[in-house]
């Protein structure tokens, strides 16, 4: 006898409504004590963080715009986002997520909900609808505490984007929170997983770690030269996708591509495990989960999903390869570089120079030009050029690039000194740092009409 059709020899018996139910699972959900740790630190310890690294001499420079936390408090909730997507969310939507059908089945708990709210689907919504409120609460924790630990230690300053032109701050903060609202979409892919996992796997651990197995997966992927097609048809693409955000003009190609897929992901998945749990025999308290019903249900209709977003986005998009090319790395490091010397002009007050006047330019080779120019690595050299009103002779500066698969780079400069072969320049306030001795950037791997 299944669950559905207990529910209909109930005649005349009164269902409990799914507002009820939502509240009954919510309260469920905060009463654990491991839940409530989880709030508690979302809510405090991404401020303390930030506050307390924003004051230190030594900052996190590997990290995407890390170098920038003494400079505005806008950068810290960036940091803690690059931080989150890698690390964090995963592991809260595998706690929050991973437990909330499984936790019924070690409990032996679920003839009483059954008999309680007598409607299956009902009780899948309500569980569904608490655990997504508990992550929103989270992740709107992690982001405005880490804001309010940049703001209060650092202040509302202008922010440096990933071309090198400011942000106002007013521009930043709103830049900030959509980044934050676009991660949502591969959190609530990787809820949806952890949805369908605790559905099939019941009491096993595995339906535990399920989300966080495979956002460790696709970030293994990530780091693989695999060609731009398949990478952005991850889901978990737009948990760095929105470094697009911060340029100007905005790379929104892959970002929009992440996004939707996620979504595709997290519908897919929340109605895998919805159709999993209606077809449930819950009379037979020894049986909780079947592995076969994980590959066929669950892995086999995803695997397809992943299969049919890498072609739809392999013809709408005619790049090939890895999206790293030449002509990209060279227009990228031109344009930040233009921009972050009218910064260096205005520290050393200088007579003020346009970027168009700058005419600036890049020429890249890989591998001292022994390998083609194209994909990530470490071995990217790049001069740049440029001109100043009323002198005749062109400037020139060397710079180490470090390629990653994403697209992001860190420029390193490598000379002449007065230019960026110091970390610090001598301004008439002081000694301040240096925007053209190191600075990141963002190839747009999407090809464009622009350029």
């Amino acid at each position: 006898m299944t669950a559905t059709l207990a529910a209909d020899r109930a005649v005349g018996a009164r269902r409990v409504s799914v507002t009820r139910g939502y509240r009954f699972e919510l309260v469920k959900l905060v009463s654990q004590w491991r839940i409530r740790l989880l709030v508690l630190a979302c809510w405090i310890a991404p401020a303390l963080f930030v506050a307390a690294v924003s004051q230190q001499s030594s900052l996190p420079v590997d990290t995407l715009f890390g170098r920038w936390m003494h400079a505005t408090g806008w950068a810290g909730p960036l940091v803690t986002l690059g931080f989150a997507g890698t690390w964090a969310l995963p592991l809260l939507t595998s706690v929050v997520v991973g437990d909330v059908f499984a936790s019924e089945d070690r409990l032996g708990t679920w003839r009483h909900l059954l008999v309680a709210v007598r409607s299956p689907r009902r009780i899948f919504a309500a569980k569904a609808l608490s655990s997504l409120t508990v992550i929103l609460l989270l992740v709107v924790g992690l982001a405005c505490s880490s804001a309010a630990g940049g703001l209060v230690a650092v202040g509302n300053h202008p922010l440096v984007g990933l071309d090198g032109h400011l942000l106002t701050p007013g521009d930043a903060a709103g830049k900030v929170l959509l980044a934050w609202v676009c991660v949502l979409a591969p959190t609530l892919a990787l809820a949806a997983v952890g949805l369908l996992g605790s559905v099939a796997l019941g009491r096993s651990p595995m339906g535990l770690l399920l989300p966080a197995l495979v956002a460790l997966a696709m970030q293994l992927a990530q780091m693989l030269p695999l060609p731009m097609a398949v990478r952005v048809a991850l889901p978990g693409y737009a948990f760095i996708a929105w470094n697009g955000l911060f340029t100007s003009p905005a790379q929104l190609g892959p970002l929009l591509i992440g996004v939707v897929v996620s979504l595709v992901w997290a519908v897919t998945a929340t109605a895998l495990a919805y159709l999993l749990f209606l077809r449930r025999d819950f009379t037979n308290l020894t049986v909780d989960g079947s592995g076969r019903r994980v590959v066929t249900v669950g892995a086999l209709p995803l695997a397809g999903v992943l299969a049919a977003t890498v072609g739809v986005v392999a013809v709408a998009t005619p790049t090939t390869g890895s999206g790293i090319e030449q002509d990209k790395v060279q227009r990228s490091v031109a344009t930040a570089f233009a921009h972050l010397y009218r910064m260096q002009t205005t520290q050393l007050h200088r007579p003020d120079v346009t970027e168009a006047q700058l005419k600036a330019t890049a020429t890249c080779n890989k591998g001292g030009g022994k390998l083609a120019a194209e994909g990530p690595g470490n071995d990217w050299r790049c001069v740049v050029s440029w001109h100043l009103p009323d002198v005749e002779a062109a400037g020139s500066a060397i710079y180490q690039l470090d390629v990653t698969p994403d697209g992001r780079f860190v420029a390193d400069g490598d000379g002449p000194k007065e230019v960026n072969g110091y970390f610090l320049v001598r301004t008439q306030t002081g000694d301040a740092p240096n925007p053209l001795w190191q600075f990141d950037g963002n190839v747009e791997l999407l090809h464009t009409t622009k350029g």
